[in-house]
């Protein structure tokens, strides 16, 4: 496997590419968007033991580190870091307004959007075709 074959941010892809992609994206959950410690020989108790098993631990600190020292690294986020969870949030929370069948105004008030973008919301979820166009309740 390849970097190119799963499109993970370099850190990660270089991860997937000794250990796997489930342990690339294990690390991406662990420690994700922050710099962490990998040392020589990772313990059993140590963050990258528990997130990936001893043995793919070993093969990431085998790569990442050298003769008797660690390393420490910045670990980007992973495909459903933070930005990708807060999208999902929020669409499920729109959903929700929606299918509790709450007026444009209100949606927007406990979503903390604007009112146009809850008409659209609502457009999109309902899957009444093109959300830019209104609905006349004739």
């Amino acid at each position: 496997m390849t970097a190119e074959s799963h499109q993970l941010p370099g850190l990660l892809a270089e991860i997937a590419d000794v250990a796997g992609i489930d342990a690339a994206l294990a690390v991406a959950d662990a420690v994700g968007g922050r710099r962490a410690y990998i040392p020589r020989k990772p313990g059993a108790d140590h963050w990258l033991t528990v997130a990936v098993g001893a043995e793919r631990a070993a093969q990431i600190a085998d790569h990442f580190t050298t003769g008797r020292s660690g390393a420490e690294l910045e670990f980007p986020v992973g495909p459903g870091g933070s930005y990708n969870r807060e999208r999902r949030r929020r669409a499920r929370q729109l959903a929700d307004l929606v299918e509790r069948g709450l007026q444009s105004t209100e949606i927007a008030r406990q979503a903390g959007i604007t009112r146009r973008g809850a008409q659209m919301a609502k457009a999109r979820i309902a899957g009444s075709g093109d959300p830019r166009q209104g609905k006349l309740d004739l």
